[in-house]
This record gives C-alpha cells, structure tokens and sequence, in this order.
C-alpha cells in the first residue's frame, strides 16, 4: 500500500457498522449473553454506545473492588430517566455474578472500540456515518427504573464465579 493512500481517496460505497455486532450477536459460539450484549448495541450510536458500555463497566468494576460511593454510581447510572440502554446491558447480565458481568462487558468493550474508531475514520475522511434512532432514549422511561439508593444490596448471584461454579473466594 503506497505511503500516500488515503482512503477517502475512492468510494467503498455503503459501510455496514453493524455487521461485528452482527455477527457476534449471531455466532453460537459466543455464550448467550455476549449474544444478548451486541444484539442491545445494534442500532445504537457508536460513541454512545462505546462510553455508555464503559461507564457501566467502570461502575461495576469499582462496586465489585468495594470503591467509596461505587453503589451511588452504579444507582444513579441504573435510575438515570429517558436512557435504558445501560440498565438493558445491566438486566441483560444480571444474576451471572460480577466476574462474568465484568468479562462480558469487556468482550463487549473490544468490539465497540473498534466500532467507534472505524465511525470516527469514516467520518474523518467525509464518509457518510448512519445509525439508527437509538432504540433506548425517549422522552420518558419504558417501564420502572431502578430506586437511586446506594445502599442497595448485593444478592448471592452477584458472588457466583463461573469458572469454578461456586461463590468468589476472599
């Protein structure tokens, strides 16, 4: 490839961003819920999907590491009104036990990284960028929100280990 390629120098025509989600969200050898994860991103905006999706990990991570007001974090992303993207991810891994939320949610991170970058090149280079209206912003929530309080509790299956099919050790 010469030094001076540039690939807004020709026309690839239409570029399907969807398709890793896609793909992912229809290979069985991804376990379910990474099937369930790229299904809940399709449509949804590359780079809100890409920080959405890191803001849920990195609240996670910080509950999980007993961080000072992580649960206030993790409440208020949870209780955020008009936005169900994040509780869908959230609900989606739910009862799996922290070490396969966080593991999923990094998988799902890899993706959507490379996802954003290619938008970020297409739009660099005056592609043409279309996404879907996000299926999980509305001008009201679409069902009941989680309660703000950050002293909620954290179930047994929050504790559960796949690897071993026990609770975490200490």
């Amino acid at each position: 490839m010469p030094a001076s390629f540039n690939p807004g120098s020709f026309d690839i025509g239409p570029f399907d961003l969807e398709i890793t989600l896609t793909e992912a969200a229809l290979d069985e050898a991804n376990r379910p819920t990474r099937r369930i994860l790229a299904n809940a991103c399709i449509g949804v905006d590359p780079f809100d999907a890409y920080y959405a999706s890191l803001e849920l990990f990195e609240a996670l991570q910080a509950v999980h590491e007993e961080y000072a007001d992580a649960k206030a974090k993790l409440a208020r992303i949870l209780s955020t009104r008009c936005d169900d993207f994040q509780r869908c991810l959230y609900y989606s891994l739910a009862g799996r036990g922290v070490v396969q939320m966080l593991a999923d949610l990094e998988w799902l991170l890899h993706i959507l990284s490379g996802r954003a970058k290619i938008s970020a090149e297409l739009l660099r280079h005056g592609g043409n960028v279309q996404t879907a209206r996000s299926p999980y912003i509305g001008d009201e929530p679409d069902g009941p929100i989680a309660a703000a309080n950050p002293d909620f509790e954290l179930g047994a299956s929050w504790f559960l280990d796949p690897e071993s099919g026990g609770k975490l050790s200490d």
